[in-house]
């Protein structure tokens, strides 16, 4: 096909889409079923309403092609292990009367049986559920779900392609079963999938697929011989197979490197490359192969994980530059849409200009279309649009907002010496004992108690009008009451505030830091049910003045023990927001950290011993080649340094990490020189512990001994072992007690129990110590 015929041949498509609706439907739903409000039929007919709408409004927008089995009730990887038959034994004896028990129980766990670790997709914010696979790992093929879905599009006249997450990235995301050798590898067992895989495949076939996404993402990680040789393999097999749709295999979130040449010799049909996160490397690589001659290309050309407004005319430059080099070159956006909120219409409180430099789910979408259109058509059919596009870019690049000299001034003026602590860890530690005067195994929480139905209608009262700013403090000063007298009647050694005044642990902040912009409807999934509002970091940020000072010196009145202040650190504020693209990621951390390290000063002015500076996604935002992990480490631990380095040797300095792989970053956490650390450690049975003594970690650590992400209470004697697993890697004047997140996603009564039983359990653990 030449160049020309190509271009007309182009077509829009998605690889997904949000799933939870305008006004979050799916969660209500969800959460209405687990509390019994709502029956198995209606949570699967919302469920079945919210794809339907979706699909239409993607084919009335021009998508040429929809995905299906990309809905999930909780998380697409966990659809996978049920797609295989990859059910653990407790899962399935914890199955009900209706096979969704049976699901959110490998999700959420119950009282009886935990459930699978969770942990990022990849540097996203988005978490999926660990499949966990051993040698006696039996696979069978469900493909009810993906048929069915497949099916509803059918039955609207639509073009559906299905959407599977790739037996190769199933694998390498996948963990030994407990039990099971710590070094068994899952990809031994890609021989035993593939026939699994082969059988779905035909299902959808005979269903009526033309086409069927299997996606790899893992396949743009660093991969050894074996690895790649493994893909070789699946996609030779599956591609060989004569009862199968044409097979679109897709990767994002950066270059797929060294596995493109393994792909492109591949006997599939398509390849799918992300040309946001590394365009000019994809592009070199495709053309040092000799292109995908006979394939279809989907160029992911418009970012799907983050809200600015495409550079039409830069995208079909680069689409352009494309059609050479594939049979047919379609347009999309570079991964699933799932990463971004639905709608900027919904946006009523955003400057009408500053909108436009915006692009959710839908304005992506059409974006898409657009750039199909311009590709095939030819760009005087879009010549509104690029017109418009233009502007809107231009408007961006001149607002003051972007730009505060003052703060760029401060932050080119910071000297190494304002990223150090100005005592080593030994003397800060003996002053802080002196100061604090902690038992052994002291315990405390992460920073949040339970957001209580109570505390979200003020907030949505004082919204409305109904109440006035006294009478929400009102109540903000009463539930600080009630979490603090329960800290102290549980006897937890270093209390928190419980944070109910924060709607979010990064929105709060946004809200309060000059160069921010808050959403009203900028839901984004974060796991499960759990949504957030990720903040726009749309320019230069500082902090006009104290955000937490307040309410944290207000609960240190109420008692004689210490008050943590709680903060969300620089790293965080950026993985969890949709940043800037106009200047380095190192720029704008350095940004937030001095107004932080202002935050940092005030609270410790104001009498407060020990400061949480949270860094849960450091990890998260790790690059996905090793080649790129040193400059990220060197400005992510700076910039955690800047906020911190300002205090006396007698304030505490913690940090707080959860949901990652840890192992990976133990000397990035030791650079952050934090006195304490508290991490994520009971799904993944104290891993993490273990990790920090392997490298020799020389400071106070609190592996969690209560997962906060499972509604089950643990026992005394559970945290108990917990304990005494982390001691047998932490010594016990350097081990901490806590929880492994916080806990405002659970409710009072299993909170109550959950802390009761953890300071139980480390009186326990004590006393055996001074026995």
């Amino acid at each position: 096909m030449t160049s020309k015929s190509a271009a007309a041949a182009a077509r829009a498509t998605v690889y997904g889409y949000p799933r939870q609706g305008q006004n979050r439907e799916l969660k209500k739903a969800i959460e209405g079923y687990w509390k019994g409000r709502v029956t198995a039929d209606a949570l699967r007919e919302t469920a079945g309403e919210l794809r339907r709408t979706h699909w239409k409004q993607l084919a009335e927008a021009g998508v040429t092609e929809v995905p299906t089995g990309d809905f999930s009730y909780y998380d697409h990887v966990l659809d996978t292990s049920v797609m295989v038959g990859a059910v653990p034994d407790r899962h399935r004896a914890a199955v009900g009367a209706d096979a969704l028990d049976g699901f959110f129980a490998m999700a959420r766990g119950t009282q009886q049986v935990a459930p699978l670790e969770m942990t990022k997709w990849f540097d996203t914010n988005y978490h999926y559920l660990v499949p966990e696979l051993g040698p006696d790992t039996v696979f069978s093929a469900d493909s009810a779900k993906q048929v069915g879905e497949l099916k509803e599009a059918l039955g609207l006249g639509l073009s559906p392609r299905p959407v599977l997450v790739g037996p190769v990235t199933y694998l390498l995301l996948a963990k030994p079963a407990p039990g099971v050798a710590a070094d068994f590898d899952p990809l031994t067992l890609l021989d035993r999938l593939l026939p699994v895989y082969a059988e779905v495949l035909a299902d959808l076939r005979a269903a009526g697929a033309e086409w069927v996404q299997l996606d790899e993402p893992a396949l743009v990680q660093d991969r050894t011989p074996a690895e790649l040789n493994a893909a070789a393999r699946a996609y030779r097999d599956l591609g060989a197979l004569s009862d199968r749709p044409k097979l679109l295999v897709a990767s994002y979130f950066d270059r797929l490197g060294d596995a493109l040449p393994v792909l492109a010799k591949a006997p599939v049909d398509g390849l799918a490359l992300d040309f946001t996160e590394a365009a000019a490397a994809n592009l070199e690589d495709l053309a040092a192969v000799g292109g995908l001659p006979g394939k279809r290309l989907v160029a992911g050309v418009v970012n799907g994980r983050n809200i600015w407004a495409n550079d039409l005319t830069a995208s079909l430059s680069t689409l352009g530059t494309l059609l050479g080099l594939a049979e047919r070159v379609d347009v999309a956006a570079s991964c699933s849409l799932l990463h971004v909120p639905l709608d900027t219409a919904a946006e009523r409180d955003i400057e009408p200009q500053i909108l436009r430099w915006l692009a959710f789910a839908k304005q992506k979408t059409r974006e898409i279309v657009t750039l199909a259109k311009g590709l095939s058509q030819g760009t005087d059919t879009i010549a509104a649009e690029l017109a418009a596009n233009r502007a809107d870019l231009a408007s961006r690049e001149s607002s003051p907002i972007t730009r505060d000299p003052a703060v760029r001034a401060r932050a080119a003026a910071v000297t190494e010496a304002d990223t150090r602590r100005a005592q080593a860890y030994g003397e800060r530690a003996g002053a802080q004992r002196s100061h604090l005067g902690l038992p052994l195994l002291p315990s405390t929480t992460i920073g949040s108690f339970p957001q209580t139905s109570e505390l979200r209608t003020a907030r949505a009262d004082l919204r409305a009008g109904r109440i006035d700013v006294a009478g929400y403090e009102e109540r903000i000063s009463t539930e600080i009451q009630e979490v603090v007298s329960f800290q102290e009647k549980a006897g937890i050694d270093v209390l928190v505030h419980g944070e109910p005044e924060r709607n979010d642990m990064v929105q709060y902040f946004a809200e309060q830091l000059r160069g921010c912009l808050a959403t009203q409807h900028g839901w984004v999934q974060s796991y499960g049910t759990r949504y957030v509002r990720p903040p726009i970091l749309a320019g230069d940020i500082s902090r006009p003045e104290p955000m937490t000072v307040r309410w944290t010196s207000y609960a240190q009145s109420l008692t004689d023990r210490p008050v943590k202040g709680m903060l969300t650190g620089p790293v965080t504020m950026l993985a969890w927001s949709f940043v800037r693209d106009d200047q380095p990621l190192g720029d704008t951390a350095r940004q937030v950290a001095l107004a932080l390290r202002d935050e940092v000063n005030d609270l410790e002015a104001a009498g407060t011993s020990v400061i949480q500076v949270d860094e849960p996604a450091l990890r998260e935002t790790l690059p996905l080649r090793a080649a790129d992990h040193p400059a990220y480490l060197d400005w992510a631990t700076e910039s955690f340094r800047i906020t911190t380095a300002g205090v006396r040797p007698d304030t505490q300095i913690h940090t707080h990490m959860c949901y990652a792989e840890f192992g990976d970053i133990v000397q990035a956490i030791d650079d952050l020189d934090a006195d304490v650390i508290s991490l994520e450690a009971a799904r993944s049975h104290m891993q993490v512990a273990r990790e920090l003594a392997a490298h020799g970690y020389p400071r106070e650590a609190g592996p969690g001994v209560y997962d906060i992400h499972s509604p089950r209470v643990p026992s005394t004697e559970e945290a108990a072992e917990l304990l005494r697993t982390g001691l047998r890697a932490i010594p016990a004047e350097r081990l901490w007690v806590n929880p492994d997140c916080g806990l405002k996603t659970r409710g009072w009564p299993e909170t109550r129990a959950s802390l009761e039983n953890l300071v139980a359990a480390a009186r326990i653990v004590r006393g055996e110590l001074s026995g």
